[in-house]
């Protein structure tokens, strides 16, 4: 599975948490499979609090925040010293 096919499971509707992407239409954001992975919960754990929910769709969220950062570019901050 490409990319581009798991992205294509990650929608937006207007009328389900404010447009918030969301998985294959369904109530599940992304922010919330993503914010359980960082707290540790593995995608067997998820998987099995979900049983609608595909492998691909845990791996289509991480797709999706990946491509949200990869152009993202952090300025560093000058910050002005006395001596």
């Amino acid at each position: 599975m490409t990319e581009n096919d798991l992205l294509n499971r990650i929608t937006v509707n207007p009328r389900i948490f404010g447009g918030k992407p969301i998985i294959r239409g369904r109530r599940l954001a992304v922010e919330h499979v993503l914010g359980m992975l960082a707290a540790g919960d593995s995608a067997e754990t998820i998987l099995s609090g979900y049983p609608w929910l595909a492998r691909e769709d845990i791996l289509a969220c991480i797709a999706y925040a990946h491509r949200i950062v990869e152009h993202e570019r952090v300025e560093p901050m000058l910050v002005e010293t006395t001596t």
